[in-house]
Order: structure tokens, then sequence, then C-alpha cells
């Protein structure tokens, strides 16, 4: 059996008994009925998820997923392929936009190469990122598939290898990702994944003006049409229309959910990787936390497949794991209610009348 056959099959829904230990203690807490709204919904969630009254949150990080895809070469970003290596230096140097916001929260910046194609050896070398290239990028999915069938396993079977090394020092994951072009294979694993129209979930990315969407379109077309993706088989998505980061995600996200530890998804990039996870087990999805809804277009289609509604909607759209830096604080805010509010009775206030 495989590592991702062992670990699908380790996944268990949320615990029914402790969300409604949970919800017991919310429906007695100092304030009218559910006041505090989805946060007392989050509050539920984590002790299903973790099998604790006192939901442990306290250590996070941001796995941050580098890769880089073959399909840049058909000018679907704003922005040259060499960034990816420039801004995995940025995020060690601890100058990136994850950094700031992963401070604020209290959560550690974990980068990994799954496969960037310029040179972060030195990097590695230092200890500074962790190393798991499947291969330095994958090739253009617009004239044949992006990878293998056994890189594509190989991808998220090394985030499901990740979710367990670091899962024993770490509480709260959050997923982010680095790759110029990669909004084209996250909409092309959603186009293939919900049937939608190519047009309807393809965003401008990097900030790409109209002609340029216009044949960002096209080549997803292209690469649907040359490939043809069996939405039935997440393997089959992945290594046809995928990236090394995104499978990286899909697997951090399984293993996370193996470990009964709750997983915040970030934005479009990341949420491809869910699709591809829930795809592969369903009920993987009990243990993710929708972070907020992106300015990329097909975001909001990805959270409607997966029955998740996001916590936050600011008009992100940066990626890195910057939502899900962003909604760590708001898994604190939910444990706090839960912990340190006090009950009616522990505090002597009378209840409502009726």
């Amino acid at each position: 059996m495989t590592l991702l056959d062992e670990t699908v099959k380790e996944i268990q829904p949320q615990d029914g008994a402790w969300r409604e230990k949970a919800k017991q203690r919310l429906d007695q807490l100092t304030m009218p009925h559910w006041a505090l709204g989805r946060l007392m919904d989050l509050a539920m969630d984590l002790a299903g998820m973790t099998r604790s009254i006192r939901p442990a949150v306290a250590r996070k990080a941001v796995v941050a997923m580098a890769g880089d895809h073959g399909v840049a070469a058909e000018g679907v970003s704003k922005y040259p392929q060499e960034v990816t290596p420039q801004m995995v230096r940025n995020f060690v140097a601890g100058g990136a936009g994850i950094n700031a916001l992963a401070r604020l929260a209290g959560a550690e910046v974990v980068v990994v190469d799954m496969g960037i194609a310029g040179d972060v050896s030195d990097l590695a070398a230092a200890g500074k990122i962790l190393s798991r290239p499947v291969a330095r990028g994958t090739a253009n999915m617009a004239r044949g598939p992006a990878m293998t069938r056994q890189q594509a396993q190989q991808a998220i079977e090394t985030g499901i290898a990740l979710a367990g090394e670091l899962g024993v020092r770490i509480d709260v994951f959050g997923t982010g990702d680095m790759g110029i072009a990669n909004t084209t294979p996250s909409a092309a694993i959603l186009a293939c994944l919900t049937g939608s129209p190519v047009e309807d979930v393809t965003g401008r990315g990097t900030g790409i003006g109209d002609q340029q969407l216009l044949h960002k379109i096209d080549v997803i077309f292209r690469s649907l049409a040359v490939n043809k993706p069996d939405p039935a088989d997440a393997l089959d998505v992945l290594s046809k229309v995928g990236g090394f980061e995104i499978g990286g995600i899909a697997g951090l996200i399984l293993g996370a959910a193996a470990r009964r530890k709750p997983i915040v998804v970030d934005g479009f990039i990341s949420t491809a990787g869910a699709m591809i996870a829930h795809l592969l087990c369903p009920a993987c999805a009990e243990y993710m936390i929708a972070a907020h809804r992106s300015q990329e277009l097909g975001h909001r289609f990805m959270h409607k497949h997966l029955g998740k509604l996001p916590l936050l909607d600011l008009n992100l759209r940066l990626g890195e794991g910057t939502g899900a830096a962003l909604a760590m604080h708001l898994v604190d805010a939910a444990v706090a209610v839960l912990t340190e509010v006090a009950t009616f009775e522990e505090a002597a206030v009378s209840k409502a009348t009726k």
C-alpha cells in the first residue's frame, strides 16, 4: 500500500461527540444565543477536528510550497519565471507579505522547494528551505502533460510526509504557494473538476491586461483539449494540468487531516490543491478552514465545489499564504470564545427569560 493509500485510509470525519460537547458549552455562554456567529461555528469545527474541548492551536506554521510551471513559456503571466526563486529568497530574508502577516499571527513560515526551475541549492544547504523537488519545474501543459502520473503521486506524498514531519511540533497548518504562472494550472484544474466554462473561472493572476487574459483563456482551453484529464481521477488531473506545489498542498491537507489537525487553506492556488485532496478523500474537507475569498475570478467556484464559506473577503490576490495567516487570528479567537468566556452558571449571571 502506498503512503497516499495509507493516509486516505486514516482520515476520519470530525468527531460528532466532541462537536456536541463544544455546542453544549457555547450554548451556555454569557451572551445572547450564538451571538458570535461564525466564530462559534468555527469553535465547534475545531473541537470536532481535534477531539478536544480545548483545541490546541498555539503552534502554527504556514507551509509555502514553491514550484515552477512550463506553461509560463506561453506568456500567461505578467512576470518572468526567474521571479519564483527571487521571491523564495525574499521569503527567507523575511521581506515578503507572508512574513509580515505570519509574524503578526505568531506563525512560522516553512518554505519548500517542490520544483523550482532556478538554483536555490544554497538556501537548502544552509537549512533555510526544505528541498523536496520532484523536478525542476513542470513541462508545458499546453503541449502535453505537465508531469508524469508518478511525479503527481510523488508531489502529493511529499506533502503528506511534510505534514508528518512538521506535525510533531505544529498544531495548525496554513497553506501557501509561490510559482509564476500557477493561476493557469489552478484554473485548468477548476474547469476540469467542475465542468465550468474556462472563461468563467480564469482570472488575471498577477494583473494581466485584457488581451493577455484572452490569451491565457485560450492556453487553458488548449491544455484541456490536448491532455483530456479525467475529472474522476485526481492523479490524472494533477499530472496533466497541475503543478508540483499544487500536489504538495494537496498532500499537506491530506496529511493534516489524517493527523486530525486543522489546515487553513489560503487562496486560488491553495484551493486548487484542496480540490485535488478532496477528490482523493472527500472527508479531508472536514479539516479545511477556508481562509478567504480571493479576487481571482474562479475562487468562489472552488468554495462552492468544496462546500466551504470563507472566513474573510478582503479583495486579496497575493497568495503566499497571506490569507491563511490572517485567518489564523480567527482560529485563535474561536478557541478563546470556547475556552475563556464564562457560562451563565460560572459567572452567576441570570439567563434570558422565555
